[in-house]
């Protein structure tokens, strides 16, 4: 099969299109023929740092994690699927597991679900990580009907799904961005949109909340902008954040009673305990968009298995919208 290598770490130009056996069906899983995957900020860092971060493959390796496509083949065990279904899911690219930048892979029948049968396969592509992400972040952070949510990032890949599935439990939606076209996106999916250059945390709360602070703020920034997220977060609220990376004083988490849930939703994958609740959640993100409540948004550059390298330049520019896509 075909599929785009890495020989070595580096920049997005390390890719090489290589001819490599095509992996035969195993106990627990299904051979899946990829017909779209997409991009996503943790495969990039996957391509820069490789050993340098723990969850990286070891060269040469076949990169990429979300996926969509129709099963070829289905292993010993698994009753849920049939050759012929078409299923997403996110179940590669890291540590011992094949990624989704080749024509086939092997996936763990717990890490896949049907995918929404109103949706292409490149925008089922695009909502695995990011859709089980947004979902995980909400659900531990208790969202229920009618609170105030913030999300920071709306435009971005996992912020644009954290808004629709907000709106779909009955929130009401804000969220910062910083571009005209990213302003003007968030409000079509259904959110205030708050330009966070010209309005301070401050300034916003008191116009949207009274004061009072947000009920859960979904942060998918992360790093230095937690600080952003504890001062918008009301007393003993809740603040879900996708990048926790950083060195941060916590007196503001402390004084108003926050509590902070950290979503890192590779855990399944790299340790192999609780994949189950991958396909349960992909089950549930179908049934949302099949219900007409989630569309992801494509960036508007495309991008075939051959163009990996510009795939990857692309999202690292900061210029895509939502999700940058490869058709296979």
């Amino acid at each position: 099969m075909k599929a785009m290598i890495v020989k070595e770490f580096g920049n997005s130009d390390v890719f090489e299109l290589a001819v490599v056996e095509k992996p035969t069906v195993k106990q627990g899983h299904v051979l899946v023929n990829i017909k779209a995957t997409s991009i996503n900020t943790v495969d990039t860092m996957i391509r820069q740092m490789g050993p340098d971060l723990p969850l990286s493959p070891p060269a040469p390796a076949i990169l990429g994690m979300d996926f969509a496509g129709i099963v070829e083949a289905v292993g010993e065990g698994v009753d849920d699927y049939k050759v012929g279904d078409e299923v997403y899911g996110c179940a590669g690219g890291l540590a011992d597991l094949p990624g989704t930048l080749a024509e086939y892979i092997v996936a763990d029948a717990n890490l896949i679900a049907l995918k929404p049968e109103n949706l292409t396969m490149e925008q089922s592509a695009a909502i695995p990580l990011v859709g089980i992400t947004a979902y995980e972040g909400l659900q531990r952070a208790g969202i229920s009907q009618g609170q105030k949510v913030l999300v920071h990032g709306g435009s971005g890949g996992v912020g644009h799904i954290a808004i629709q599935l907000a709106n779909y439990f009955g929130a009401v939606t804000f969220s910062t961005g910083g571009g005209d076209k990213q302003l003007a996106l968030i409000e079509k999916l259904g959110a205030t949109a708050i330009n966070y250059k010209n309005e301070s945390v401050s300034d916003y709360v008191n116009q949207y909340t009274n004061g009072t602070g947000f009920d859960l703020v979904f942060d998918s920034a992360g790093g230095e902008n937690m600080t952003n997220s504890f001062e918008a977060a009301k007393l003993n609220g809740h603040v879900a954040s996708t990048v926790s990376l950083v060195s941060l004083d916590l007196s503001t988490a402390h004084f108003k009673g926050l509590s902070l849930h950290v979503v890192f939703m590779l855990i399944p994958m790299l340790h192999n305990v609780g994949r189950g609740q991958h396909h349960t959640i992909l089950k549930a993100l179908a049934d949302i968009a099949e219900a007409g409540k989630l569309t992801p948004v494509l960036d508007e550059q495309t991008f075939t298995l051959e163009q990996g390298s510009g795939a990857h330049a692309r999202l690292e520019s900061g210029k895509g919208m939502g999700k940058v896509v490869i058709s296979i």
